[in-house]
């Protein structure tokens, strides 16, 4: 008898594990269950569908060759039955059947099985905000979503020129606040920005992009601040504002804002009330507990991508990161051990993720510095900036990294990122520095490939170890850009030295800093207080590091560098 699996879930990590299993067993009857209209299809797409830079919606649901993967592509090429508009409504595990539902008759039929492979996601929340259900409120988390999204978007600004034209109302962009400056909330952003919307970003939390630590964060929010978007951090949404049945603004705690349209990108929480419902366990994340093998607690049963709980490689414990990349890997693991037995195993995430936002990349892996010390490791920390190849190289563009480490162990980790230059490159080869336990001696040795094209000599990210080993080996004292700012903050600023050329200086000011050029630190050192904190700064920090060496030998023992330098700092410059 052919052997039977059936899928629940049909986005990402269903699919992939349906396309393997049939790989692997030619003969087994395959199903896919689906409750939206449509499958496979790559929902980190959305935002740039919306901005214009994916053209049609049907994109995201071909095939590199173009052909659309809908319930007939899955039946011709792959042999596997998919199910769209149907509901999974109940797994009854003593009898190895699913119960489900079709949304458009209410028909409800039995789905026998030998495995079975839940893939079914997660779902947008909702916050306790009055006023969501109307309308011209939107999610992004569905292909539906974003079709509806993008659709209001385009009717609305259509209005807007009729009405220009007619005389009835003067020309104007269209308003929309964003709740939420997530990864969707920020790319999003960028894209109704890119459109030549007016658009306002609300986050409740002390700062946008909030996975992220905050020197990362704070160049990504003055970064949207200069391309006109408006950021408002630490701020809770009190109501959507709702005249004549539409949201028409934000009431805020200290204001009111305009919009026209809404969108909740407040994130996501695993989706397991079927599995809840049918007795498997739910690990202390929220999410389906899965062991190496994605099995569940059914040994008949797998569960696969956002609706799984993972293990993270640099703590060991239960964590849950949903990512698209992850649900394709999990469902080709699932998917093989459904079919062969559990001979494939799935570690575990780093917590690796990646955006673009304008002309920067941010990216991270590994542990952030709070998560760090939450884990019970000793973190000490570099900022670095840099260019990401030679100077001389036409294209060459800044990026800061920030590299986290364990006192004890010297163990790497994390490494975030940020900058104009080629991020993903640095972090990448970071995650296999993560993945596999490496200290930052050895990464500070790792034989990159070099060439001017490329990146510099000493790439960012060996230079990011370095300096932590500096630190770690009582060489180094930096202060970051946040530290240097809570100085000001409480009135006890150090004084601060700036080691750059003149020309340098007198081009790009920072604050009332007191010049030295780095040539000239020895003979001018004793113009320097030996009772009040000396911090020096420059362009990316190396001369900073060098100018704290000089004053150590020459017996000063309250001298540190500004890390990062002046590239690296995200804020106004203070005073000094």
């Amino acid at each position: 008898m052919a052997r039977r699996i059936v899928v629940i879930g049909g986005v990402a990590a269903g699919p992939k594990a349906a396309a393997r299993a049939r790989r692997l067993d030619p003969a087994a009857e395959i199903t896919v269950v689906e409750r939206d209209a449509h499958a496979s299809y790559g929902a980190c797409g959305f935002p740039y569908y919306v901005g214009g830079g994916v053209a049609r919606i049907e994109e995201l649901m071909e095939t590199p060759s173009g052909v659309v993967r809908d319930p007939r592509f899955f039946e011709q090429v792959k042999d596997v039955r998919l199910l769209t508009r149907t509901e999974a409504v109940e797994i009854r595990r003593d009898h190895r059947e699913v119960v489900v539902r079709s949304l458009d008759t209410g028909e409800a039929r039995t789905l026998p099985y030998d495995r079975l492979i839940l893939a079914t996601g997660a779902r947008a929340t909702a916050p306790p905000i009055r006023g969501l259900d109307a309308p011209n409120v939107f999610r992004l988390k569905t292909y539906s979503d974003a079709r509806r999204f993008r659709a209001a978007l385009d009717q609305i600004a259509d209005l807007l020129k009729e009405r220009d034209l007619a005389g009835d109302e003067k020309a104007r962009p269209l308003r929309v606040a964003v709740i939420g400056a997530g990864l969707i909330g920020l790319e999003t952003a960028e894209a109704l920005q890119e459109r030549g919307e007016e658009v306002t970003v609300v986050e409740r939390l002390p700062r946008v992009l909030p996975n992220a630590d905050p020197e990362v964060a704070a160049h990504l929010e003055k970064h949207a601040r200069s391309k006109g978007i408006r950021v408002l951090t630490g701020v809770g949404v009190r109501e959507v504002v709702v005249e004549d049945g539409r949201a028409v603004g934000l009431r805020l705690p200290d204001e009111t804002i305009r919009a026209d349209l809404v969108l909740v990108a407040t994130g996501v929480r695993p989706e397991v009330d079927l599995a809840r419902a049918a007795g498997l366990e739910i690990g202390p994340t929220g999410a389906i507990w899965v062991d190496e093998h994605l099995r569940t607690s059914d040994p008949s049963i797998y569960a696969a991508g956002d609706c799984a709980e993972k293990r993270h490689l640099v703590t060991g414990r239960p964590c849950w990161i949903p990512l698209g990349s992850t649900a394709n890997k999990e469902g080709r693991v699932a998917g093989t051990n459904a079919v062969l037995g559990d001979v494939d195993t799935f570690p575990g995430v780093a917590g690796s993720l990646v955006m673009r936002f304008f002309e920067l990349t941010a990216a991270r892996t590994g542990l952030g510095e709070a998560e760090a010390r939450e884990a019970g490791f000793d973190p000490v920390v570099a900022l670095v900036a840099g260019p990401d190849k030679p100077h001389f190289m036409p294209g060459a563009a800044p990026i800061l990294v920030k590299m986290i480490a364990d006192r004890g162990s010297r163990r790497l980790l994390g490494v975030q990122a940020v900058g104009r230059g080629d991020v993903a490159r640095r972090v990448d080869a970071a995650v296999a520095a993560v993945t596999a336990g490496m200290t930052v001696d050895q990464v500070a040795n790792l034989d990159l490939v070099y060439a001017p094209p490329y990146s510099p000599p000493m790439d960012p990210l060996l230079v990011a170890a370095n300096a932590v080993r500096n630190k770690l080996d009582g060489r180094a004292r930096g202060v970051r850009p946040d530290e240097l700012r809570q100085w000001q903050g409480e009135g006890a600023a150090p004084l601060l030295v700036d080691v750059r050329s003149p020309a340098e200086h007198e081009a790009l000011p920072f604050g009332n800093a007191t010049l030295i050029p780095l040539g000239q630190l020895r003979r001018r050192a004793e113009d320097l207080p030996r009772d009040r904190p000396v911090v020096l700064l420059c362009k990316i920090g190396l001369r900073g590091y060098e100018g704290q060496r000089i004053l150590d030998g020459l017996g000063f023992e309250n001298a540190s560098y500004l890390e990062g330098g002046v590239v690296g700092w995200p804020y106004e410059a203070p005073d000094g």
